[in-house]
């Protein structure tokens, strides 16, 4: 299998392709065609995703095990895989599990941008989300996906070949706004909930201005008591600033 790259990185629609009439019968080198490692991560991370999300098990399998290291980690807002020796294997278990809860699911990639320097990549995504089981669970909703990635080949059991830089992910982590990972678990109503919930934070926000207004101008004057500029009664936020540039 790993013998083989793509020569044309866009495949078409995995899901209407004769290929996929009979997934069960696709043959080794069949899937292989389908397979690559990036080299331009901004470019063909579309196609990476649709692999991951919407191609057949067999497929989806042989992605995760071609585009994930080992040793990969994901974080979810309701499940999370650390980073150890083979977490991978735990990690294609839950986008199996997915793929048995929600056979089909659309999605579209709205926006891509890579971080060279920190090998970071930003995928904001809208997809749509349908548990089979349950009548009329369809939840549309919208997250921004971090990728990160290694040059490394020595975390991939993937082939490499020739000069081009090859990357796999390291980490995956989707961030939700509250009220779309809420459709997960209350479709139609809990977004109401959710949306209910902000708007009276907002209020009190106003109300918390409102009432508190002096110590704007206290800090804007150079007036606020270090007891609370330091960041809160007992403790200064300072000393939790090497933790953060460890990120």
């Amino acid at each position: 299998m790993d013998g083989f790259l793509l020569n044309i990185r866009t495949p078409p629609d995995l899901r209407n392709t004769s290929l996929l009439a009979e997934p069960l019968q696709f043959h080794l080198s069949v899937i292989d065609s389908y397979l690559f490692v990036m080299e331009n991560p901004v470019a063909e991370i579309r196609t990476v995703i649709q692999l991951l999300v919407q191609s057949p098990p067999s497929l989806q399998q042989k992605a995760l095990e071609r585009f994930f290291t080992p040793n990969a980690s994901f974080v979810h807002p309701f499940c999370r895989v650390p980073s150890f020796n083979g977490s991978r294997w735990w990690i294609v278990k839950i986008f199996q599990w997915y793929k048995i809860m929600s056979p089909r699911i659309e999605m579209q990639v709205h926006s891509v941008a890579f971080d060279d320097s920190q090998l970071k990549l930003y995928v904001n995504m809208s997809q749509i989300f349908s548990i089979w089981l349950v009548p009329f669970h369809v939840a549309p909703v919208t997250l921004t996906t971090v990728l990160d990635l290694t040059t490394d080949p020595s975390k991939t059991d993937a082939s490499t070949n020739g000069d081009h830089t090859k990357y796999y992910i390291t980490r995956q982590e989707d961030l939700y706004q509250t009220s779309d990972f809420i459709k997960f678990l209350l479709p139609h109503i809990g977004y109401w909930l959710v949306m209910a919930w902000h708007l009276m934070a907002t209020f009190f926000c106003l109300v918390g201005v409102t009432a508190l207004w002096p110590m704007l101008y206290l800090e804007e004057n150079g007036y606020l008591p270090v007891w609370i500029s330091r960041g809160n009664l007992a403790y200064d936020v300072g000393e939790k600033i090497p933790e953060i540039k460890r990120e």
